[in-house]
């Protein structure tokens, strides 16, 4: 991630629980174990799934497995810049003009 310029040195998995109580727009899972898996969420939360190689899976020397992280991390970010390029139009349509 540093790579393309995000810091993600301070981060951490988190459980699930750390969001209880919390209202939640979206859940995104980006791999099918990901969506299997995902716990229930409370209604209001829409359910998003984008099926991901995942990038842990793939088998080969050390440069070939470096090369998967970063395609699917590239294919991560670009969907991520998509569905805020939607919603930003989305929202704009919505708006009342001047």
């Amino acid at each position: 991630m540093k790579e393309i310029g995000i810091d993600i040195s301070g981060h951490r998995s988190k459980s699930v629980d750390e969001f209880s109580g919390q209202s939640i727009n979206y859940v995104v899972t980006v791999c099918d174990n990901a969506r299997d898996n995902c716990p229930v969420f409370p209604a209001g939360s829409e359910r998003i799934h984008w099926s991901f190689e995942d990038p842990a899976a793939v088998r080969g020397s050390e440069q070939e497995r470096l090369a998967a992280f970063r395609r699917i991390r590239d294919q991560i970010h670009e969907r991520v810049k998509a569905f805020f390029r939607d919603r930003v139009a989305a929202a704009a349509k919505f708006e009342p003009g001047p």
